[in-house]
């Protein structure tokens, strides 16, 4: 999973209060995709935000 040449295996995923979710974006690492989830999070109102690292097909 990448774009371009850049590998993204983090994604940060939203969850509504009906328990759907939704793919908010992809990154290169966990602590960029953390700090979006905590940004989007806010004051802990609305949706959940959590962060997934997706399985990397073998080389």
């Amino acid at each position: 999973m990448s774009e371009g040449s850049t590998v993204l295996p983090w994604l940060v995923i939203r969850q509504d209060g009906n328990g759907n979710h939704y793919r908010v974006g992809r990154y290169a690492t966990r602590d960029e995709a953390q700090k979006l989830a905590d940004r989007l999070a806010g004051a802990g109102r609305g949706p959940r935000y959590c962060v997934e690292r997706i399985a990397q097909a073998p080389s």
